[in-house]
């Protein structure tokens, strides 16, 4: 109702004069006391198991975090610790020039679309790449996507059979040994949720991981059988964390509507 009172094509704005045309509902006062107690009562509960939501979603990531920080504190036997320029090759994008850029237009990746563990490809753009660049500028199923600015350190691995471009703003690593895929990323992950992949970084303002510091970063790497079982049981987790954070998501979106239909219950006459 007030949405259609305001002006303007851009910005809506509400005038002293359209706000003195809005009509308020108002019972005797005995009703408008009772449904102000019954509001302040539901309300109260409301924010309560807002509150309990929110906690149990926050402890089921704490969860998974705190599993990760355990096992990549460890120093098992057999432990090696290598840069990651010694377990892959790496590389940046193609850049987005509009007056040099040559060839079919074709849908890339940009650091927007890397989640963590994760691709958002609901809004993907498309630059033109030349048919010898397939290979420079295309992400296989298996290589890592790191975003380099942006959102730096945030990465996830191309899952799915067909290839994709990707822009300068993202690194791809190829490992040597694709198991250590995995592992890596959930170590970047623990890394960023720690604070010390941000000694990585380097800007004052918008913040960067170049590929000189990707080059040098430190990853702890056990023995392959070892990589495997541990990487089973993040995966394990993971899924049921986000099982969790499904649920408690879906709580916080039932408890908004039922605070938006007892506002319009009461002011509609129906309490």
């Amino acid at each position: 109702m007030l949405r259609s009172l305001g002006t303007g094509a851009t910005f809506k704005e509400l005038s002293g004069g359209k706000l003195k045309e809005v009509e308020i509902p108002l019972p005797p006062l005995p009703e408008q006391q009772r449904i102000v107690g019954i509001l302040g009562e539901a309300f109260e509960n409301i924010a309560l198991a807002t509150v309990n939501a929110e906690t149990n979603l926050k402890n089921a990531d704490a969860l998974f975090e705190s599993h990760l920080n355990d096992i990549f504190s460890k120093r098992g036997e057999g432990w090696v610790y290598q840069k990651v320029s010694d377990l892959a090759k790496h590389s940046l994008g193609k850049m987005l020039d509009k007056a040099k850029n040559r060839g079919e237009y074709k849908p890339y990746l940009r650091n927007f679309n890397v989640r963590w563990f994760d691709f958002d490809l609901s809004d993907l753009l498309e630059m033109p790449f030349e048919s010898e660049e397939t290979e420079k500028y295309t992400a296989e199923k298996g290589d890592v996507l790191i975003c380099e600015g942006g959102y730096p350190g945030r990465a996830a691995i191309w899952e799915k059979e067909y290839p994709i471009y990707f822009q300068k703003a993202l690194h791809r690593v190829r490992f040597h040994k694709p198991e250590h895929s995995k592992w890596f990323v959930y170590f970047l992950f623990a890394c960023f949720q720690s604070g010390t992949l941000r000694e990585y970084f380097s800007g004052t303002g918008i913040q960067h991981f170049t590929g000189e510091a990707l080059s040098r970063f430190v990853v702890p790497v056990p023995p392959t059988q070892e990589i495997q079982a541990e990487v089973a049981k993040f995966d394990a987790l993971a899924v049921e964390t986000q099982r969790l954070a499904s649920i408690y998501h879906r709580k916080l979106d039932a408890l908004d509507e039922l605070k938006k239909s007892l506002l319009h219950r009461a002011f509609t006459g129906q309490l």
